[in-house]
């Protein structure tokens, strides 16, 4: 099992302020944690600089133009009410983030690494086409599917998102078209609001699965057993990307979630089941919240081990 690692410098320049929840600190925890020498099996490479163009997959020519001359030359730029912010390195890091979710599509579809995890950060998920939400810029894990879809001729492709927060961006950015398929478990009611059972997609392409705080292990495999896993392998995707948030961690600070790191090991392998079943073992893996520092890179540890197969 050859897992790839996709990762940059450039992403530990975004730096939204002192006291953010979304700080450099996070990626640096989880490459401290790859690099133990459980991990000398992983290959690394460098994430690419993406285009303009890749953004506008998902995002309008507006808000990208916006997104380019709101990075600072100096201080702090807020794209909205003051949740995301950007610094001097932060339209470098983003970049980088939409490249190496690129760039892991190309790597699975041209069979150079049976999985992927991008350990880039701003997260992602809660971009919309026009606006910034909740940390997140541009929607990385839309960005890959879109991506996949029109470079490869992919007819079916997910994104299955365990972040503690629903992935609005991703949901409205899949709603009306059925070749893409969005299932997201996530605390409820809590930001951003949106992810109810009802909100099904124009060709039930979408599937969520609200938890309620306080959830626990048992709860969680549960749902995600009777209503999450058999909808997406009826859906038969030809490449699952994951939207993996570390929020849900019982540690974490901003989620209200109990999972463990073995909850995160355990979910893994059963997207890597489905992927073997329909996708040929296909997985890009996308790393979106978790602000517990410990939680984050226990977290990351466990679903990297299972992607390689340990």
């Amino acid at each position: 099992m050859t897992t790839l690692i996709f990762s940059h410098p450039d992403c530990l320049e975004h730096r939204p302020g002192p006291h953010h929840p979304e700080s450099p600190e996070r990626q640096t925890a989880v490459l401290n944690a790859l690099k133990k020498d459980e991990f000398d099996e992983l290959r690394w490479r460098d994430a690419p600089m993406a285009s303009k163009e890749k953004a506008l997959l998902i995002h309008t020519q507006k808000y990208v133009d916006f997104v380019e001359r709101s990075n600072p030359k100096h201080g702090y730029t807020p794209l909205d009410g003051g949740d995301t912010i950007m610094s001097n390195g932060s339209w470098r890091g983003q970049m980088r983030c939409i490249g190496a979710a690129c760039a892991g599509v190309d790597a699975v579809m041209k069979k150079e690494a049976n999985n992927v995890f991008c350990a880039t950060r701003p997260c992602g998920h809660h971009a919309e086409a026009d606006r910034a939400m909740g940390f997140c810029i541009f929607n990385q894990a839309a960005i890959a599917a879109i991506h996949a879809r029109d470079t490869y001729g992919l007819k079916h492709v997910a994104v299955v998102d365990f972040d503690v927060h629903h992935g609005n961006g991703t949901q409205n950015s899949f709603y009306n078209h059925p070749e893409l398929f969005y299932t997201s478990c996530h605390q409820s009611p809590f930001y951003p609001g949106s992810g109810a059972k009802h909100e099904t997609g124009v060709d039930h392409n979408v599937v969520n699965v609200p938890l309620s705080r306080g959830c626990d292990s048992a709860t969680f495999r549960s749902r995600i057993r009777s209503e999450m896993l058999p909808p997406l392998r009826e859906y038969a995707p030809q490449l699952i990307i994951i939207s993996a948030g570390f929020d849900a961690h019982y540690k974490d600070p901003l989620g209200g979630l109990s999972l463990t790191d073995d909850d995160f090991y355990w979910i893994t392998k059963e997207l890597m089941k489905i992927a073997d079943e329909t996708a040929e073992g296909r997985i890009v893996s996308i790393l979106e919240g978790g602000y517990s520092l410990d939680g984050l890179a226990s977290g990351a540890a466990a679903h990297v081990r299972a992607l390689m197969g340990k």
